[in-house]
């Protein structure tokens, strides 16, 4: 793993001080340049790291009804071969966010020493 060191203004590393663990799945998140409607799911998703939750919290955690219900139609569209190109771009997106939590859970729980 490669060690970073920034600079940043006073204000921004205040905010992100608190929620220093979560940094790289935020810098992820955010590079991952969304263009849909998944954006809101993503920004969902970085406002709960930003509140700086434990381990536990993040294991619990979830995304908001209206996401999973979104995540429920496109998957529902896509079985079915209705989907059209911005859905299907929404889809890959929302899945992309998906794996990144599943990700992170998993590395949390193996670090908590939770067994699957």
């Amino acid at each position: 793993m490669m060690q970073m060191t920034m600079q940043l203004p006073d204000q921004l590393a205040a905010e992100l001080l608190p929620a220093q663990r979560w940094l790289p799945l935020l810098l992820e998140l955010g590079l991952a340049r969304l263009e849909t409607p998944a954006r809101t799911t993503a920004n969902e998703i970085i406002t709960f790291l930003l509140s700086n939750p434990s381990a536990a919290d993040l294991l619990r955690y979830h995304v908001s009804d209206r996401a999973q219900a979104r995540l429920q139609r496109l998957l529902a569209l896509n079985a079915a071969g209705l989907t059209d190109a911005a859905e299907q771009q929404e889809l890959d997106e929302l899945q992309r966010i998906e794996h990144l939590l599943i990700k992170t859970k998993a590395q949390i729980a193996a670090q908590l020493g939770y067994s699957a």
